[in-house]
């Protein structure tokens, strides 16, 4: 069931050289801004607590 599937993405990504430069620059930007919200949570996780926008509310002049 998958291989005709493949095949046939393949063969529409792979049959111009204008698709498949547009797939290739399509799929850098998505994994791109998936890695940097990833990378964003990740580092954020780990330094919760000792970040500016975690500790923001404690130093507001609301006095």
């Amino acid at each position: 069931m998958a291989a005709p599937l493949i095949s046939r993405l393949s063969a529409r990504l792979l049959g111009r050289t204008s698709t498949f430069t547009l797939a290739l620059v399509a799929g850098a930007v998505v994994f791109e801004r998936g890695f940097d919200h990833g990378a964003e949570l990740l580092w954020d996780n780990i330094n919760y607590g000792k970040l500016w926008k975690h500790n923001k509310h404690k130093y507001d002049g609301d006095d």
